[in-house]
């Protein structure tokens, strides 16, 4: 299952820099394309929000 980012992210840009395969894009919330999300968790442990979780 891919990652998904909550609606309550704050668009630090903490997440961008650790994915190894490019799958989040910048905006107002971020997004994480869940074709590329490679199920690392890289993301979810760089978020200092905690508001990146597994898809459900």
């Amino acid at each position: 299952m891919a990652y998904v980012i909550s609606e309550d992210c704050v668009a630090c840009g903490s997440c961008i820099s650790v994915c190894p395969v490019d799958a989040i894009s910048e905006g107002s919330i971020y997004k994480i394309d869940p074709s590329l999300c490679i199920d690392c968790g890289s993301c979810a442990d760089a978020c200092p929000t905690g508001v990146i979780s597994q898809a459900q």
